[in-house]
């Protein structure tokens, strides 16, 4: 979906279209979030949206996603591993281990995870087999969401006060985003290896 045609939709379902797009790109269907919170801000910039609901509304979608598939994880995760997870080499074993891991850091995940895509897709469904407490993972799940959704939306707003931005060029923004994801990763690892060795 292009940046126009998101345009186009939120000129013509207002806050809506936010909610439905957020709540999709966690339940695990592919949408820009990112870039799509980013242009909010500039959408704001450009007074074609107003701060408070906008705000209010992202978070929104991106916290009863994440209470969605939480939920799906919680009452579905489980029978279907057990059904379809030994066609994947996901034995009983494996997934203990996984489980095992996941839990060690599953509170900053589900606080931190919204950064990293993929992970804020899998994370509430790892956190519902898991079996995380519900309470416990509301909470976290909303400051994550907030944590998220508020500075990519400021970010846009701010940076389209400062500079002239034309939206069309909002989804190179998520790229390069991605891009500065994957050199972390790449000197991570490439650290990692380095203190392996001394």
């Amino acid at each position: 979906m292009s940046i126009e045609t998101i345009t186009q939709y939120i000129g013509s379902y207002g806050y809506l279209i936010l909610f439905i797009c957020l709540f999709f790109g966690i339940v695990g269907i592919p949408a820009p979030e990112e870039s799509l919170l980013f242009l909010t801000g500039i959408l704001i910039s450009h007074h074609q949206l107003s701060m408070g609901p906008t705000i209010v509304i992202s978070d929104l979608g991106a916290f009863v996603g994440m209470l969605t598939a939480y939920i799906c994880g919680k009452y579905l995760g489980t029978p279907f591993i057990n059904k379809f997870g030994k066609y994947i080499g996901l034995t009983n074993e494996r997934w203990t281990t996984i489980e095992n891991k996941y839990k060690k850091s599953a509170y900053k995940t589900i606080t931190f995870g919204y950064y990293l895509p993929g992970i804020r897709q899998l994370s509430p469904y790892f956190a519902g087999v898991a079996k995380i407490p519900f309470l416990r993972f509301l909470l976290l799940s909303l400051l994550g969401s907030i944590l998220w959704t508020v500075p990519f939306i400021l970010a846009g707003y701010f940076t389209a006060e400062t500079i002239n931005i034309n939206p069309k060029y909002v989804p190179y923004f998520g790229v390069v985003l991605f891009v500065l994801f994957l050199i972390y990763l790449l000197i991570k690892k490439m650290v990692s290896k380095k203190n392996n060795y001394i």
